[in-house]
């Protein structure tokens, strides 16, 4: 198979970790026989250093073009730290997602087997998780009206969701809980938020075209103290864009470390591939940074875009290889803490020989 990527490596720890999940790309199409072409592209705070933009026209023409993009990270302190600054790396994050059309990000939370002992909570209670969760992810509070009045003393940020968003991703989230264990939770806040009860009056009207999924509908605060008191009793989860933000960084915990867990952007055009966390400047050039997260992001690309099931397993072995062996980084290791590179050749290298 031909596959064309648009590799943007973005800020802090991005292009250490992009560069990881590259060495298992080339080392699953050489294996496997595919024809691999890819070109790079910036994004976020580089892309403004170097453009003034943070998603230039150039960037956006090349994922158009590409099979698939694989994502590092958007953020720098110089940003973060400046209120006022006018352009931001995440401004290009967001515009990314809305030019592309991506309005479903899957983040998958599952345990490791020989990491289960890393978990803030309790073996008992985080052994055997395995949901998905799928944030809606062009809508909401970041994408509507913005700003401020009364001399710049009063701020607001608007809501907004359409009946036609929210059945796009309910449907999706349907669509995945039928095929594994047939339940979905549908998060909201309808007690309070205008927005929230058109979200569960849309799911509502959906639930009966999927009678063999079980529909539960669970207010945000409640979802977010369950995730931690019964991570086990959820399948798929579906909401709204900020509250998918906040909840997704949580669950990415029962794993014991943030750089475990990948994501998949999806929608309309090109889908992009990144892991869950975020740039972690104060890593950036240190190769201390875990790259699992964007391996693995790698292998749901393969599976997602490509439909190719046997080439993302064999980056998931190769994962959990590397964990049960503990050749890993300073944020996991319990022995020798492994640099950034090492894992990567290691990964790459037992794809090579198995």
């Amino acid at each position: 198979m031909k596959i064309n990527l648009a590799v943007l490596p973005g800020d802090g720890i991005g292009p250490e970790i992009v560069a990881q999940a590259m060495k298992t790309v080339k080392a699953v199409c050489k294996k496997f026989g595919h024809q691999l072409t890819y070109e790079y592209a910036v994004t976020g705070a580089a892309a403004i250093d170097q453009t003034g933009d943070p998603y230039p026209a150039e960037t956006h023409d090349l994922c158009m073009k590409a099979d698939a993009v694989l994502f590092g990270a958007i953020g720098d302190p110089k940003y973060d730290n400046n209120p006022k600054a006018p352009v931001r790396p995440e401004q290009g994050l967001l515009r990314m997602r809305k030019q592309l059309g991506l309005f479903a990000n899957i983040r998958p939370v599952e345990t490791f087997p020989s990491l289960l002992h890393k978990s803030p909570l309790r073996r008992e209670l985080v052994e055997g998780a395995d949901f998905v969760c799928i944030r809606e992810l062009t809508g909401g509070i970041y994408f509507g009206e913005k700003g401020r009045k009364d001399n710049g003393n009063t701020a607001f940020d608007t809501c907004t969701y359409t009946r036609a968003e929210i059945e796009r991703i309910v449907r999706l989230g349907y669509e995945f809980a039928g095929k594994r264990n047939k339940k979905l939770t549908v998060v909201d806040k309808a007690n309070v938020l205008e927005s929230s009860r058109l979200w569960r009056e849309v799911a509502q009207e959906l639930a009966p075209a999927y009678p063999e999924v079980t529909t539960e509908f669970m207010f945000v605060d409640n979802a977010a103290m369950q995730i931690i008191q019964w991570p086990k009793n959820f399948d798929v989860l579906v909401t709204e864009n900020m509250f998918g933000d906040i909840l997704t960084d949580e669950a990415s915990v029962i794993t014991g470390s943030l750089g475990l867990l990948p994501s998949a952007s999806i929608g309309i055009h090109t889908s992009v591939f990144e892991p869950i966390h975020g740039s972690y400047p104060q890593a950036a050039g240190k190769d201390i940074a875990n790259p699992v997260a964007t391996i693995l992001s790698a292998a749901m690309m393969f599976e997602y875009a490509f439909n190719l099931p046997t080439e993302g397993k064999i980056i998931r072995d190769a994962v959990n290889a590397s964990l049960s062996a503990g050749y890993v980084t300073v944020d996991i290791a319990e022995g020798e803490a492994r640099k950034t590179s090492e894992v990567g050749d290691w990964i790459a290298g037992w794809i090579e020989n198995n």
